[in-house]
């Protein structure tokens, strides 16, 4: 019974259907009929023209779109917790050639204008410093909290008023929007986003995830980087049809949804049963909680798999409970009651 990750969850079959029926001839790389679907169908998504590129990794998604962003020279601010600061082994330095991250605090690992502003402002305006030159967010967060439409637009009017490019690493951006239940450019475009890593593997797919990009003078200097970093897959049809499969033509609700709204639930019921252990509010797919290590034994020993966790000062011990689109409702409610049971 495994509550690791969801980037270990089965691939949706109508992903496989969709790879499946891309499997004929077209053109290469980027020039097949399916890439050519995908700004039509995240401009309908997000009410707004935009452009949409297949990439293989969250972590290459993420670092092209910084790569865009900010020039070798320069600074990225972003949480110190933030999963391209933990847990991308250099690869914005390497995208980048070289550009810094500038870390800011937040409880949850969600920044504000103010703890944003508490690392840029002391940066002396002359050559002898790096200067900020974009902010990345994190939606949800390391730690499974969601940004409201109203907190991304506060950071994006900082980012204009200082000429800051914004990110958005959407890596579970699906189950953000399903736990608000508000239209999705209310939290990137409308909100002074410029570029969205929108996660797929998390989320029922195998092998692709969409970089979004809202100006798309953006996107064409990405296509060239794409490249570069090789990343234009020769056969990239089948990593636009995974993407389609999960957005569909972009109008109404689609896989993407269905399944972020099931990983929430079954989360849900996760946190629930930990009631006063939780360590954050369970607003997507990812349940932290404190667990000593003699009760995370127990678990193990009933056969449930998940992360033991570095545990905040006063605690005993925390554990990392994710949940993906095809938790086994029965395996979730078995957790939930030898949680309840301990």
């Amino acid at each position: 019974m495994k509550f690791f990750s969801d980037n270990a969850a089965g691939v949706h079959p109508r992903v496989w259907d969709a790879m499946r029926a891309a499997d004929q001839p077209d053109a290469a790389y980027d020039g097949d009929r399916l890439s050519a679907r995908l700004d039509e169908a995240f401009s309908a998504l997000f009410g707004t023209e935009c452009a949409a590129l297949w990439v293989a990794t969250g972590t290459a998604a993420n670092c092209l779109a910084l790569a865009a962003l900010a020039q070798p020279h320069g600074g990225i601010v972003c949480h110190r917790e933030a999963h391209i600061e933990v847990d991308e082994g250099g690869a914005p330095g390497f995208f980048t050639h070289g550009a810094k991250l500038l870390l800011a605090d937040g409880e949850g690992a969600k920044m504000t204008p103010e703890t944003i502003r508490a690392t840029i402002d002391p940066i002396r305006r002359d050559v002898h410093q790096v200067q900020p030159h974009a902010i990345s967010i994190t939606q949800a967060t390391e730690y499974g909290r969601v940004y409201t439409p109203g907190e991304v637009a506060a950071i994006g009017a900082l980012a204009r008023q200082r000429s800051l490019g914004l990110h958005m690493d959407g890596a579970r951006f699906a189950n953000a929007v399903a736990h608000l239940g508000c239209d999705p450019a209310a939290l990137t475009v409308n909100a002074g986003v410029d570029a969205l890593t929108f996660g797929c593997v998390k989320n029922g797919g195998m092998s692709a995830e969409a970089l979004v990009c809202f100006d798309p003078a953006l996107a064409e200097v990405v296509r060239y980087r794409r490249k570069r970093a090789g990343h234009l897959q020769s056969k990239g049809r089948y990593l636009a049809a995974q993407v389609l499969a999960m957005i569909g033509d972009g109008i109404g609700d689609g896989l993407w949804l269905e399944n972020a709204r099931a990983a929430n639930a079954a989360a849900a019921t996760i946190g629930e049963a930990c009631d006063e252990r939780l360590l954050h509010p369970v607003e997507a797919n990812e349940v932290f909680a404190v667990l000593s290590p003699a009760e995370q034994a127990a678990l193990h020993a009933q056969g449930f798999e998940f992360y033991d966790w570095p545990a905040p000062e006063g605690a005993p011990g925390a554990a990392r409970l994710v949940t993906a689109w095809n938790s086994d409702p029965a395996h979730v409610e078995a957790l939930a009651r030898a949680i309840a049971a301990l």
